[in-house]
């Protein structure tokens, strides 16, 4: 009974709060099929092909209708049949680009999708990659929430210690300072660190969709293969971007020079006199002439050469900025990969034993609280460097690999 009251209050909870929490995969998963720029680039594609249909069809055609030759002075003035030339008149034209006109401009729409899917495709990775970073910063924002809640658990195991020692004389009243100091100032930490969770959740929540979104699984283990991911750049969506827009250069080009070719026209109109008189058929047509190129059509011919010239260069730039950006990628990664392993096997060591041994100096009485406590307080320190520098190798890993590898 009391499950079944309860049962409309659940329904009509948010479904994000019944969530299950997030393994790096399905954040990825999630991000592709829910990131709202991901949709707007699907749409852009779709508007792009339906335009493409209509690209190379010929003009609507139009139709005329007037009144010819109608007099208004003499004898027949303002009369429809008191003159043989006077006469109703409907008709249809069709204007009829040229052939190569029409090809361009299919050219050009057919660019423009492929400049679309090469959008997308870019934005895909993106969104992917900046996912990947978000969830790998709230998993280390976590692990650094956790450490420093233990640390400050440990230090508050020297509050009683301290204030018996102030009781019985063997430590002066000031020393009693240094564990309140130690804890205040662990606790600003920890409100950074709090923020830093909430920041890193919110960021994964834009792109995942899930409005308080809670993780779980082992941080991914990307391997680095400079060799692969340099081989890779040639792929990269990126430069497929500016390809593609290279080629939407070069279709204005061919675009710009139909415009050298004649168009034609051709009309039809049903002409209606007066009963006296016999109704009339006109047939004609038109042809446009291009002849003065030199300030028409060359001009604009000679800017859509510049644009695609353009194009290639902003081709070579995006290529070249690619390697540069992943060579000091992997130039910081080897440097943060040795700072991570230099803080886990020697300086975390180094700390941890160096508590060890005030502790036991302060066993022995060879050694103040205080010393336990900076002691401690170093350990501390240690411990949230390796979990940062550990984090940062995680990034760099994650960035490279997707950024710059083959879809994972």
């Amino acid at each position: 009974m009391r499950l079944f009251i309860l049962a409309p209050l659940l329904a009509a909870l948010p479904t994000a709060a019944l969530a299950e929490p997030l393994t790096f995969a399905e954040a990825l998963r999630r991000a592709s099929a829910e990131a709202p720029s991901l949709r707007a680039r699907s749409l852009e594609v779709e508007a792009r092909r339906s335009s493409a249909v209509s690209a190379g069809q010929l003009p609507d055609p139009k139709l005329g209708v007037g009144l010819d030759n109608f007099p208004i002075s003499g004898p027949p003035a303002f009369s429809f049949g008191g003159d043989d030339m006077t006469m109703a008149r409907v008709g249809i034209s069709q204007d009829v680009p040229n052939l190569a006109k029409r090809r361009a401009r299919s050219g050009r729409a057919e660019a423009d999708i492929g400049v679309a899917e090469a959008d997308r495709i870019a934005e895909a990775r993106r969104v992917r990659v900046a996912t990947a970073l978000a969830w790998i910063d709230l998993a280390y924002a976590e692990r650094r929430l956790a450490a420093i809640d233990k640390a400050l658990a440990d230090l508050a195991e020297y509050v009683s210690p301290a204030t018996a020692s102030v009781a019985s004389g063997s430590a002066r009243p000031a020393q009693t300072l240094e564990i309140r100091q130690a804890l205040a100032t662990l606790e600003d930490r920890r409100s950074e660190v709090a923020a830093e969770v909430a920041r890193a959740r919110v960021t994964l929540a834009r792109w995942t969709g899930d409005p308080r979104p809670t993780i779980e699984g082992a941080v991914p283990d990307f391997a680095i293969d400079p060799d692969q991911l340099r081989a890779a750049i040639e792929r990269h969506p990126d430069l497929a971007a500016a390809i593609a827009r290279v080629r939407a250069a070069r279709a204005d080009v061919t675009v710009a020079r139909a415009e050298k070719r004649p168009d034609w026209g051709f009309d039809l109109a049903y002409q209606k006199r007066g009963n006296s008189y016999g109704d009339m058929v006109s047939l004609g047509a038109t042809v446009s002439l291009p002849l003065f190129t030199r300030r028409r059509q060359d001009p604009m011919i000679a800017s859509s050469v510049a644009a695609e010239g353009a194009a290639l260069a902003q081709r070579e730039d995006v290529r070249r900025a690619l390697l540069a950006d992943l060579d000091a990628g992997l130039a910081d990664h080897l440097m943060h990969h040795e700072q991570w392993i230099r803080a886990r096997d020697t300086l975390l060591p180094l700390a941890r034993r160096r508590v060890d041994l005030e502790i036991a100096s302060y066993s022995s009485a060879r050694a103040m609280l205080t010393d336990v406590i900076a002691a401690q307080t170093m350990f501390t320190d240690a411990a949230l460097q390796a979990l940062d520098r550990e984090a940062t190798v995680a990034r760099d890993a994650a960035r490279l690999v997707l950024t710059y590898g083959e879809d994972q």
